[in-house]
């Protein structure tokens, strides 16, 4: 049978690479997508995911992360939590609990104490760096308030194995300066994560705010199981949700999805230029895929040797204190 993993952003090859080998033989999503996201938080130079995320106005890291079994459609999700390295692990146990499956905050944190996931100070010196430097660029201007920076990458990943076992999870900090507690789409099923075995799942990342406004990751699904290929899911999903919050607010975030069905078929749509995301499957070898929206529809072309390194140069050059 069939196996497939799709994730968001490019930060996600090496998680997604591994992933593959072990889904090749035989591993379980379950195992693989969680394996993946812990990858990625615990890489410092991921500024919108784990250890290393941008802080809140406060300068305090709080985290949030998802986690569906669609199997058994069981969810997970904490949020607000502080100071533990892996937040989708904590997601995942949850998942598997009765009754009691998303905790906020300190709640969270006591469960997290409690089964012993490992504590950590997740604020770094370069997370302060950035801080820092927006708060003095906020300073600067005519209105003085600390204004949440948009642009971030809460990492999403989708996927199936052999067992036709599918898995959907979020891991994120955020945005950039939120309000002291804030929560966005990523820990919200339905709106950052969804994931069904019998059709497919989704994830979405951009602006919180509005993507739970369509409950974008559910319906990306029930799209699916209606007939339509992840594809044309994603961008009916993105399309709909884009048209209907500008036509009745004005305006709209950052929208990116991306999604996989049954049968290890793909899709990805998103509202900004060069989105990128990483896909394997059994017939896929790990591939780094760029998108953008072109009259209403989103081309996907494999990332080349010069992208894939400016990404990395980018995100890991050193910063200085302004």
């Amino acid at each position: 049978m069939t196996y497939g993993i799709i994730a968001t952003w490019a930060m996600a090859l090496e998680g997604v690479s591994d992933a593959a080998k072990n889904l090749a033989n035989n591993g379980t999503i379950a195992d693989n997508i969680e394996a993946a996201i812990k990858n990625i938080e615990d890489f410092p130079f991921y500024k919108s995911v784990g250890y290393g995320g941008l802080p809140n106005e406060e300068m305090i890291v709080e985290l949030d992360a998802g986690f569906m079994n669609g199997d058994n459609l069981d969810i997970g999700a904490v949020a607000g939590i502080q100071d533990f390295a892996n937040p989708v692990s904590i997601a995942r146990a949850l998942s598997t609990e009765r009754l009691n499956n998303v905790l906020v905050a300190e709640g969270a944190a006591k469960y997290a104490q409690k089964k012993g996931f490992e504590r950590k100070n997740m604020l770094t010196d370069r997370a302060m760096i950035h801080y820092k430097n927006r708060f003095k660029e906020n300073s600067q201007t005519i209105q003085p308030d600390i204004v949440p920076y948009r642009g971030h990458d809460t990492v999403g990943v989708v996927g199936l194995d052999r067992a036709g076992s599918i898995v959907s999870a979020t891991s994120t900090s955020g945005l950039f300066m939120k309000r002291a507690g804030r929560v966005g789409d990523s820990p919200i099923a339905g709106g950052g994560f969804y994931a069904d075995s019998e059709v497919g799942a989704a994830s979405a990342t951009g602006l919180g705010e509005d993507l739970m406004k369509g409950c974008i990751s559910y319906e990306i699904v029930r799209l699916m199981r209606d007939g339509l290929s992840p594809q044309e899911a994603c961008e009916q999903a993105v399309n709909a949700l884009e048209t209907q919050l500008i036509k009745r607010k004005g305006t709209v975030g950052d929208l990116s999805v991306v999604a996989i069905d049954k049968n290890g078929d793909y899709g990805c749509a998103t509202t900004i230029a060069n989105f990128s995301f990483v896909v394997a499957t059994d017939k896929i070898e790990p591939t780094v895929f760029i998108a953008n929206r072109v009259a209403g529809k989103t081309n996907h072309e494999q990332a080349n040797k010069a992208w894939l390194e400016n990404y990395i140069q980018t995100r890991t050059a050193p910063l200085i204190e302004k």
